[in-house]
């Protein structure tokens, strides 16, 4: 069975990438294949699974742009943010808990999802989910360390999505586990309670 290779995309298709985020974003990007987007100058990104990620978006409901690159997804909060995250665990008692939830910041890159409208890549390429708007809008709607429980705009605080994010890595996690003794459980040996 032969495995189909998508073509190379051309060099030229890149630098319209590349072109596109700093015409309509004023993003700065690096690189040519891929194309990235470097952190901690106009935004910052939490990164986690995309099922976790999924149900953090259905509990938080509006967010600032979310991008899903194979089975991550990157959530763009404020630039700055990265460095909260970690405090911002401890605070809320997640510190200590292996997540899969990290933040990058100053001097980090993800890889530039296809421009909102323009044709996808490959399978697994990042792609958005909830696109960038004009570059006005972008910094407004981006969510960041606030009063804590205020709500000054279109996304929540940096708080509740760091708090929404980390309980669903944590479940994910635990229903990973959950599955794996399941799976790995001797047939016919019941589970002993004490």
């Amino acid at each position: 069975m032969a495995t189909l290779v998508p073509p190379p995309r051309s060099s030229t298709e890149y630098d319209d990438h590349a072109q596109w985020y700093a015409r309509e974003l004023g993003w700065a990007t690096a690189g040519t294949s891929p194309v990235r987007l470097l952190t901690g100058l106009r935004f910052d990104v939490l990164e986690l699974p995309a099922a976790a990620g999924h149900a953090a978006l259905r509990r938080v409901g509006r967010t600032g742009p979310v991008a899903v690159a194979g089975q991550r997804m990157r959530l763009l909060v404020a630039a700055g943010s990265a460095e909260e995250v970690p405090g911002l665990l401890d605070w809320l008692e997640w510190g200590g808990i292996d997540l899969d939830l990290s933040a990058v910041g100053t001097g980090g890159h993800i890889t530039a999802p296809v421009p909102p409208g323009w044709t996808a890549g490959s399978p697994g390429a990042a792609i958005w989910l909830r696109p960038p708007g004009p570059r006005r809008e972008v910094q407004r709607s981006l969510p960041a360390l606030g009063g804590l429980g205020s709500n000054g705009g279109n996304a929540p605080d940096l708080v509740r999505l760091v708090d929404a994010a980390a309980t669903e890595c944590h479940r994910a996690r635990l229903a990973r586990a959950r599955n794996h003794l399941r799976a790995h459980r001797p047939t016919g040996q019941p589970l002993a309670f004490s």
